[in-house]
């Protein structure tokens, strides 16, 4: 599926450009670089001095982007990393001070639309949820394997799902018949327990083990700690979260940043307080709806 030409609309943009393209000239760090929808824009913004390096562990994501960006080859690069690493990649790149980093934590809509990847309820597929195809762990492998009671934490502390420990239970019942395959398969047993709210009752669950299988928080909060030193003075750090788990994760780091003493929270950005898209926007791309824009500078 590497040749399908997959829309994905980047979040928050004019925002995004406006806050964080401050100095034309400067190193930019995509540290979640995906179909190259941010990338570009930044690219179009920066002067013909300016340089983006993009990261993302996804070989499909860097193709992609690969070809949406090859009008820029002696200003753009790719690195295919989890940002977790970026420390290591910025030095063998030598690819810093850096005038501002971009971290864009929402699922690429190429994930979602190839059933094979297994992110998608709606699309049947394997149980697999990778971002990393080399990485060893899938869904399917915590589905049937993992103890009721650690999918109950699981789906309980990263799908803040309330019904987590009926659904472990009745997981871990059924697969001493037959083990979970599919991602339908899952969703429609998850619907059969749990009555519909305002989104399908797989939703949680699906996000708890995307999370899991990427290490996704524990991953966010490396490599935000880890980009903080390769920032130059009055360089920007910007992430965009859309759920809870994650932004207070952000939240957090930048409150310990700022008590340190080592950033600022930047006024024309809302300050403390995230950038939330515009009724516009929202209205033109819908899964916009829960991002937050958070931003810091660099003393």
């Amino acid at each position: 599926m590497g040749n399908t030409p997959y829309q994905h609309e980047p979040v928050l943009l004019e925002e995004v450009l406006r806050l964080l393209v401050t100095e034309p000239a400067g190193f930019y760090l995509d540290a979640t670089l995906g179909l190259g929808g941010h990338a570009e824009a930044i690219l179009r913004q920066i002067s013909a001095q300016g340089k983006l390096l993009g990261l993302d562990m996804d070989p499909e994501a860097l193709d992609a982007a690969g070809n949406r960006l090859k009008a820029h080859p002696g200003q753009f690069r790719a690195v295919r990393a989890n940002f977790r690493t970026l420390g290591h990649v910025l030095e063998s790149e030598k690819f810093f001070p850096l005038a501002g980093a971009l971290f864009d934590l929402g699922v690429s809509s190429m994930h979602f639309e190839n059933p094979e990847r297994g992110f998608s309820f709606e699309r049947e597929g394997p149980l697999d949820m990778r971002l990393a195809p080399d990485n060893p762990l899938t869904a399917g492998m915590i589905v049937n394997n993992w103890p009721a009671e650690q999918l109950t934490l699981l789906f309980k502390e990263f799908g803040e799902e309330p019904a987590a420990n009926r659904i472990a239970r009745a997981i871990e019942a059924r697969r001493q018949h037959r083990p979970f395959e599919t991602t339908t398969e899952l969703a429609e047993f998850i619907a059969r327990i749990i009555p519909r709210g305002k989104t399908h009752q797989a939703t949680r669950v699906f996000m708890a083990l995307r999370i899991a299988v990427n290490a996704e928080l524990e991953n966010l909060t490396r490599g935000l700690e880890s980009v903080l030193p390769y920032l130059m003075h009055a360089g920007r750090l910007a992430v965009i979260s859309f759920h809870s788990l994650e932004d207070r994760i952000v939240k957090n780091i930048f409150s310990s940043f700022v008590e340190h003493g080592v950033c600022r929270y930047v006024e024309e950005a809302g300050g403390k307080s995230p950038v939330a898209p515009s009724a516009v926007e929202v209205a033109r791309n819908p899964r916009a709806r829960s991002a937050k824009l958070r931003i810091v500078e660099k003393l």
